[in-house]
């Protein structure tokens, strides 16, 4: 019987050992599936938020440092010069906003990157316009934030 118990011993401490060891990566994983759902709605209320003219759910999901590259090649830095560009679009309300998603990464809880096929439409003048739009998002340790908005102007 005495044999045995150095084995049982090695064996628990092995299995101790193990679970420790995979203890990590088991908490890894929890927090890169929590972290993939917090992006899923942080990038969800981005373009909703835009669609549907509410200013102040945009302004929350964006990085105060945010950049946005219009098709036309202008810039906005801050999110404060970004809500200045787009303030006609969130006082008119009269604009549709629609998307697809062409290309996703996400890198954990890090940075992700979307690309999207949009249409920006506002009938009442006929205008119209199709673009390729580039979002890059952060998380800052508590949440996900939209850093850049880029778009490509498509025919």
């Amino acid at each position: 019987m005495n044999r045995n118990v150095p084995c049982t011993a090695a064996l628990v401490a092995f299995a101790a050992a193990t679970a420790c060891a995979a203890s990590p990566a088991r908490a890894q994983s929890a927090t890169a599936d929590g972290c993939a759902r917090q992006f899923e709605i942080a990038q969800q209320l981005d373009m909703t938020s835009f669609r549907d003219y509410d200013a102040e759910t945009f302004r929350a999901v964006h990085d105060e440092r945010a950049i946005t590259v219009f098709g036309s090649g202008a810039t906005r830095i801050g999110i404060d010069a970004i809500m200045a560009a787009l303030a006609s679009h969130f006082a008119n309300r009269e604009a549709q906003w629609s998307w697809t998603e062409r290309y996703r990464v996400v890198d954990g809880c890090r940075s992700a990157f979307i690309l999207y096929e949009t249409v920006y439409a506002i009938p009442r003048i006929g205008y119209r316009a199709r673009a390729l739009t580039g979002v890059t998002y952060t998380h800052d340790g508590n949440r996900w934030l939209a850093v850049a908005d880029q778009g490509t102007p498509l025919p």
